[in-house]
């Protein structure tokens, strides 16, 4: 389950406000951002068709009515160019009705 694997949702969850969250995985740096940022729109069309398909509703039933988030959770801060691309992303999904979030996940120090 990761952000290059444009096939699989990663991770299903329900808020405890009652969302849906569609997280997507991603363990990419942003070296070459404009491939990240390609890998990164290939998965959010994958999780869309998830939803809109109503592939969603056949495999968590308890999505029916409630409103859906896509989040995705990155282990590398994204460049100048990335966050362009997250707040673009970030416009057309609301538009499309979704909410969509991201944030990096707490690095780990070694101990």
């Amino acid at each position: 389950m990761a952000v290059d694997n444009p096939d699989v949702v990663d991770i299903v969850s329900i808020e405890p406000s009652g969302n849906v969250v569609l997280t997507v995985s991603d363990h990419l740096d942003w070296l070459d951002s404009i491939a990240h940022q390609e890998i990164l729109q290939g998965k959010i069309n994958r999780y869309l068709a998830f939803v809109e398909s109503g592939e969603i509703l056949d495999r968590y039933p308890d999505a029916q009515g409630r409103k859906v988030v896509i989040r995705v959770a990155m282990q590398f801060e994204p460049d100048v160019e990335g966050l362009r691309f997250l707040d673009r992303a970030k416009s057309a999904l609301e538009r499309a009705g979704f909410q969509f979030v991201w944030h990096r996940l707490n690095p780990v120090s070694a101990t």
